[in-house]
């Protein structure tokens, strides 16, 4: 049987169980690493099982696993509540909405389930570590771990240090994160990190362009893709994301740091018929589904 190598964490916590959690799942599982997802009831916590031997399955096909997907999914369980996480998890990763509120009720009910020296992570992007630390029983074991869509084939985690946050769980992560295969950006709290508050002025400003009619989708985006190298442009990048969520990042931005991230009417008006982008199956472009 395959175990976690040295630098990877042995037990992992998934705390949702959706797009994101569920790649996070798939990366530690491929790693290695046993993981157990907590969902809030059972027909969500076989949806999250299923997501990730979905993922696994799609990955074995493009030659991206080192074993076989049954092997992989072997490892992962999920449950129906946070008080069925294994006390000896090694972290605990919450997934769930961007809602300051949520994230403090889950971490909160994670850490009176595992051992006190589990580093509890937040996979936010864009909200206070300092905040979420301070509501916590231990806050220096509170840490950021930012993860980008599709997280196993992702290549970045962004790791974000709170006042709070001790030195040897900030070593810890960069070990872990290094071990997963992923390249680490670690930066200090503050209101968006470094990649939601710079990836989301580049799109709220191709919205804006949109809104004004200077030219269409596919055109904003083609010319970042091949004026600048972009992989991809801003307005396809906020469709994988989702409009909800860079709605969300941009309220929070705009009452932190000010008035050049207030969300474009264009994107309010979206959100609001749903046109979520490629998880509602429309948003700046149509996602087949």
């Amino acid at each position: 049987m395959t175990t976690a190598p040295l630098n990877v964490p042995k037990v992992v916590s998934v705390i949702g169980g959706g797009r994101m959690g569920g790649g996070i799942a798939h990366l530690f599982a491929a790693a290695g690493a046993s993981v157990t997802i907590a969902e809030a009831d059972r027909k969500a916590a076989d949806a999250a099982h299923q997501r990730v031997s979905d993922g696994l399955h799609r990955a074995a096909e493009k030659k991206r696993l080192t074993e076989a997907p049954e092997n992989v999914l072997s490892r992962v369980n999920a449950v129906c509540s946070i008080t069925d996480l294994p006390a000896e998890s090694n972290v605990v990763i919450e997934a769930v909405p961007e809602i300051f509120s949520a994230k403090v009720d889950v971490l909160s009910a994670a850490e009176n389930v595992v051992a006190p020296t589990t580093v509890l992570a937040s996979n936010t992007s864009s909200l206070p570590i300092t905040d979420l630390a301070a509501a916590l029983q231990h806050p220096q074991r509170v840490v950021g771990m930012h993860f980008f869509n599709p997280v196993p084939a992702s290549l970045l985690v962004e790791i974000v240090r709170a006042p709070q946050t001790a030195d040897d769980v900030v070593s810890t992560v960069l070990d872990w994160v290094r071990a997963l295969g992923k390249t680490d950006v670690l930066v200090r709290d503050s209101p968006g990190f470094a990649t939601s508050r710079l990836g989301v002025a580049l799109g709220l400003e191709a919205i804006r362009m949109l809104e004004e009619g200077v030219t269409d989708a596919e055109s904003i985006d083609r010319a970042m893709e091949l004026g600048y190298r972009h992989p991809m442009g801003p307005l396809r990048s906020t469709d994988l994301v989702g409009l909800d969520v860079r709605l969300a990042i941009a309220e929070h931005l705009n009452a932190t740091l000010g008035a050049r991230f207030a969300p474009p009417q264009l994107l309010r008006d979206k959100v609001a018929s749903g046109h979520l982008g490629r998880k509602s199956g429309q948003g700046f472009y149509h996602w087949p589904r």
